[in-house]
């Protein structure tokens, strides 16, 4: 790769990488915030579960954006999501600013909130092979997953640190402003037509309200079809699982905070979260010639290490053993990102982003859901003792599926060895 141009002198990288970094900073500073006022005002992990599970509905409902992304201008919608949320988010400030603000208010504005980010996730795969090369995909998948899960780690962690020492609403006015230096990051990118497929030139013309709502059942299906059979389908169900365990976490983590030492506590086990990740974005890459089965049963030493954090006594262990617990699976997605981009055309990626998302993500409100429930019943620590077998499970399942475990490294993988017909995945006979 030495005799390709550097990946940063992508100048349209650069600046959808750049927005990224920050429209990431909102998002966490956001879910930080109104996660921990919804416990502050309520003392109810149910109900700060309940709005948890409404953050978490672009994953349930991505599928429904798939074929959207795939059909309409990237770019408005891009700049538009960051603005309307950068001008919604302010209606919480406000509303402390006034008096009013109250679980009700969250209630309110948080599906605003989830709805602008609705096509976030699949618009991010279906746009990067249009503003990178090919040889270029794993690497810059690699940079976007850290710049965001190290934001995370980041902005989680002094979040917390915000609104313990000043507020709700210093953080909500600076969330603000990150939403609108990111919609002026992507104004200017240029982004690539797809190329047409089977030689047809009709993807030149912009497609209309109209052709997008004829065609939207149909590329459903093709998202849907392009998967089925494929090894995809049983990655998706281990997936799902471990996001079942993430949802009972997060709605209860502010509660597990609590018990720790307050906002500053929970805003470092977010963090410890996203360093976890970022360790792990960081070195997927470098993990490109190990079997993919190898990678996959790592997640067993990812649930020891969260079972071990809730058990030991020291705050500065548990978070130090959370976030290990999630270097295994961060490592996994940024593998996955790549296979996605390599084995499936570039027309259909958005759709089958979607679709993968959504089968796989639609557990992350359910388990928000019902982790607020059985906290209130079993107890903070044991609902998180119990979540740590999301990762276990991964590693359980691949080990007793030899298909799985067998699995090729990333840079030798072929369609078949995942179950992708050479049809579903662009070559030709």
């Amino acid at each position: 790769m030495t005799d390709q141009p550097s990946l940063w002198r992508n100048r349209d990288f650069r600046r959808f990488f750049a927005g990224q970094f920050v429209t990431n900073a909102g998002d966490s500073l956001y879910t930080v915030a109104v996660l921990w006022l919804a416990y502050q005002l309520s003392g109810s992990t149910v109900l700060t579960g309940a709005l948890n599970a409404i953050l978490l509905l672009p994953w349930l409902l991505q599928v429904l954006a798939g074929p959207l992304v795939d059909r309409l201008p990237l770019k408005p919608v891009l700049v538009g999501s960051q603005v309307i949320q950068g001008v919604v988010v302010l209606a919480l400030p406000l509303a402390a600013v006034t008096g009013r603000l109250s679980v009700g208010v969250l209630f309110a504005v948080v599906p605003v909130l989830m709805l602008a980010t609705l096509l976030m996730a699949p618009m991010e795969t279906a746009l990067l092979p249009r503003i990178v090369d090919d040889d270029r995909l794993s690497g810059a998948n690699s940079a976007l997953a850290t710049v965001t899960l190290g934001l995370d780690m980041v902005f989680d962690a002094v979040g917390g640190g915000v609104v313990a020492v000043f507020g709700a609403t210093t953080l909500f006015l600076l969330d603000s402003a990150t939403f609108g230096v990111a919609a002026l990051l992507f104004v200017g990118i240029t982004i690539r037509a797809p190329e047409p497929d089977d030689g047809n030139d009709s993807a030149e013309a912009g497609p209309t309200l109209r052709s997008v709502l004829r065609s939207y059942a149909s590329d459903l299906r093709a998202g849907v079809d392009a998967l089925r059979g494929t090894v995809f389908v049983e990655l998706v169900l281990t997936t799902a699982v471990a996001n079942f365990a993430t949802g009972v976490t997060l709605a209860i983590l502010p509660a597990f905070g609590a018990d720790l030492g307050g906002p500053a506590l929970y805003g470092l086990m977010l963090g410890a979260l996203g360093v976890g990740r970022l360790v792990g974005s960081v070195v997927g890459p470098y993990l490109e010639g190990v079997p993919y089965g190898t990678v996959l049963l790592a997640q067993g030493f990812g649930a020891a290490c969260w079972l071990a954090a809730v058990v030991v006594s020291s705050p500065a262990a548990t978070v130090a053993l959370f976030g290990l617990a999630w270097v295994p699976a961060a490592a996994s997605g940024v593998l996955t990102s790549t296979l996605n981009q390599r084995l499936f055309p570039t027309e259909i990626l958005g759709r089958i982003a979607a679709t993968k998302g959504t089968a796989s993500g639609a557990t992350l409100p359910l388990g928000s859901l019902v982790g607020g429930v059985v906290a209130e019943t079993l107890g903070t620590s044991t609902t998180m003792a119990l979540a740590a077998g999301g990762f276990g499970f991964t590693a359980i399942y691949v080990l007793g599926r030899p298909r799985l475990r067998r699995l090729p490294s990333v840079a030798d993988a072929q369609p078949e060895d995942f179950g992708v017909s050479r049809d579903r995945s662009g070559e030709e006979d």
